[in-house]
């Protein structure tokens, strides 16, 4: 399904050539030197996203007259001045349905949002702007956003770009979907608990996780605004990882602490990037990750880990055995604080127009909560959110023991000087961003893995490494489980049903390592690019 929008007749030949190129410094090297024009640029990354939308019901919102008007202004200031408006002049920028701007509906899959038109931009849509991007499209999302798939009453259900039988992810899926169909080259999603990197995983694209208020949320929509022990972060989705770096050096360089309070005063840190106090990138060590001790990936995450380590040990690096440490009490901490009020205000929303309060994202479930008879309620199972109200003080002492297993994870972290042969602790750790591929619909349900850096707040980057094989990747035989959810797991594999899909994992380093993380995954890209499971 994935070259359908290349051969499917609508695009002209450069048209395509545009969108095929994946790397978004070369796509801005065309732009700043004319080779390709910001209105050429534009309107070929319309064409492949409304195409990649009637694939798989990604977008929201089609900016096609403003997005063309900005690419001719920004074609004659490059014209008439020689000089390009900024360093992201004339990209096209997808945006998650989220991102308020000005004059526009923003209705993060509720009912009760349509017709609801925001009065100004978020403070990111102002930096691209200013940075001379142009938003082009929004992407669909889950009701709510707290999903790890993309679907709601609104616009349905945004299915996976390989395989229409398996989901997107979520809540940043209708921005996965369209970029790993190249309807983008780059869009910007948010993430509280794997939002953007279960997609990147799921559709074949690389995803940064940054920091707490690393970057400017400023003016975005969200679910459970005001809680802010595990916040919400935006983070960028392309299918380079010069896409990555690109962004957030941009946005770095607009001082989004002067628009964003709760940004910090943190320029690029260039010598960070080059790895200076990772010995400069010239032998690194890898924590890696393969099971949790909760719930064992599905064959061909393990034999993804194991391309890795293969990858990596010959360039050079040390790649050492990770264990679990207290990542169930990190998982369960932040479930608690997330639901501590009992899913209020998604209840508040939904109630406003009476529209159903999705509670399992299963086709057959969708569908009985949307035909249940005018009058009647449909067919209610047990809520996943937490059954009751916490208190302050209970809520106060989930933050305490937070912040504590924080501490005790850096120190464990900070331990593994012991068994590294570069005289550091690990440089960054490796692990799987779920124990499967894109499953089937509704059958997303395993956050365990990801949550694991929202609560330590780790920056993380989802990238590729390959495809499911029904050949290589045989089921295999256990006696023994971790948990219910692992026997669950094991039961759901199948090589026919997911072969085919991308396999995607995870790489993390300390709290506000951006640049170096966005080095070190480089260093991975660059070894992973000499394994015969990405020739």
């Amino acid at each position: 399904m994935t070259s359908i929008p290349a051969r499917c007749g609508i695009l002209t030949t450069e048209e395509v050539a545009i969108t095929e190129e994946t790397d978004v410094g070369t796509i801005l090297h065309n732009l700043a030197t004319k080779k390709w024009s910001a209105f050429a640029v534009t309107t070929a990354y319309l064409k492949r996203a409304i195409v990649a939308h009637q694939l798989t019901n990604c977008l929201t919102e089609i900016f096609i007259e403003s997005a063309q008007s900005r690419a001719r202004f920004l074609d004659e200031h490059l014209a008439t001045t020689g000089q390009v408006l900024g360093p992201l002049h004339g990209l096209p920028i997808s945006l998650k349905d989220q991102f308020c701007i000005k004059g526009v509906e923003t209705i993060m899959g509720y009912v009760s949002w349509v017709g609801r038109i925001a009065d100004k931009n978020a403070v990111l849509v102002d930096m691209l702007l200013e940075a001379g991007a142009i938003p082009f499209v929004r992407t669909n999302v889950p009701q709510s956003l707290m999903w790890g798939e993309t679907y709601n009453h609104v616009f349905g259900r945004t299915t996976n770009p390989y395989n229409i039988h398996l989901t997107s992810g979520g809540s940043s899926g209708g921005e996965g979907a369209l970029i790993g169909l190249k309807g983008s080259p780059l869009g910007v999603g948010t993430d509280i608990g794997g939002s953007v990197r279960i997609p990147a995983a799921f559709c074949n694209i690389y995803a940064l996780r940054p920091s707490y208020n690393r970057l400017p949320y400023q003016g975005a929509v969200n679910s459970m605004a005001g809680q802010e022990s595990v916040t919400s972060v935006l983070g960028p989705m392309s299918n380079s990882i010069s896409g990555l770096k690109i962004f957030v050096k941009a946005i770095l360089d607009g001082r989004p602490w002067d628009l964003d309070p709760l940004v910090p005063r943190l320029p690029w840190n260039q010598a960070a990037y080059e790895l200076v106090e990772h010995g400069s990138g010239g032998r690194l060590c890898f924590g890696l990750l393969l099971h949790d001790q909760h719930t064992m990936p599905h064959p061909p995450i393990i034999r993804a880990l194991e391309a890795v380590r293969e990858a990596l040990t010959n360039a050079g690096h040390q790649v050492i055995d990770w264990s679990p440490y207290r990542h169930k009490e990190l998982y369960d901490v932040q479930w608690l604080i997330e639901t501590a009020d009992m899913a209020q205000g998604v209840l508040n929303e939904c109630s406003a127009t009476g529209e159903p309060f999705i509670i399992s994202m299963e086709p057959k479930d969708a569908d009985a909560a949307l035909n249940a008879p005018p009058g009647q309620d449909p067919p209610q199972k047990p809520s996943p959110f937490h059954p009751k109200h916490l208190t302050t003080y209970e809520l106060w002492k989930l933050h305490e023991l937070k912040r504590q297993l924080r501490k005790d994870y850096l120190d464990e972290w900070q331990a593994s000087v012991k068994r590294t042969n570069t005289g550091r602790p690990i440089d960054a750790l490796i692990t799987p961003v779920a124990p499967f591929v894109a499953p089937l619909h509704g059958k997303n349900d395993n956050y365990f893995y990801t949550m694991l850096f929202n609560s330590l707040d780790y920056p993380t980057i989802a990238f590729p490494v390959g495809f499911v094989d029904k050949d290589k990747d045989i089921s295999l035989e256990r006696i023994e489980f971790f948990t219910p959810e692992d026997r669950s797991n094991h039961e759901m594999y199948s090589p026919e049903t997911f072969h085919g899909a991308p396999i995607g994992l995870q790489v993390a380093t300390r709290t506000q390592e951006e640049e170096a993380l966005l080095g070190m995954m480089e260093v991975i890209d660059k070894a992973l690019r000499r394994h015969p499971m990405l020739r």
